[in-house]
């Protein structure tokens, strides 16, 4: 008798997933917040040191906030490709790798659960 190859996950391990990405939607949610709330006191602030004159700390002020505004989006977008890992779950597409068409292993998932590809596939690029 030939082993059956499997497609796709189990709705159990599929909800096991679930609950990963949602708990990470959760934490990633609270570091955009707490990057958001640190670059609207970094505002607050600006204002003081552009009458204070130009000095060194003003770039470095900037350079802070530009790098604070780059951590943002960084998040804005993992919160994005978790919600479409959620999405292809309840489509029960998630862990099928979009360019070979197999399933990706679960350690994969369990360490990037908003990925598309298996190593093999990322391996290839």
């Amino acid at each position: 008798m030939q082993e059956k190859i499997k497609t796709k996950y189990t709705d159990t391990e599929l909800k096991e997933f679930k609950e990963l990405i949602i708990y990470k939607i959760k934490a990633a949610r609270e570091e955009l917040a707490d990057l958001a709330g640190s670059l609207s006191a970094a505002n607050s602030n600006g204002d003081e040191a552009a009458i204070a004159g130009k000095t060194l700390e003003d770039g470095s002020a900037t350079m802070e906030k530009e790098q604070t505004n780059q951590l943002a989006a960084r998040q804005k977008k993992f919160i994005e490709q978790l919600e479409g890992a959620l999405t292809r779950i309840e489509n029960k597409t998630y862990g099928i790798c979009r360019t070979t068409g197999k399933l990706i292993p679960k350690e994969r998932l369990r360490a990037v659960p908003h990925t598309t590809q298996s190593m093999e596939a990322k391996l290839k690029q």
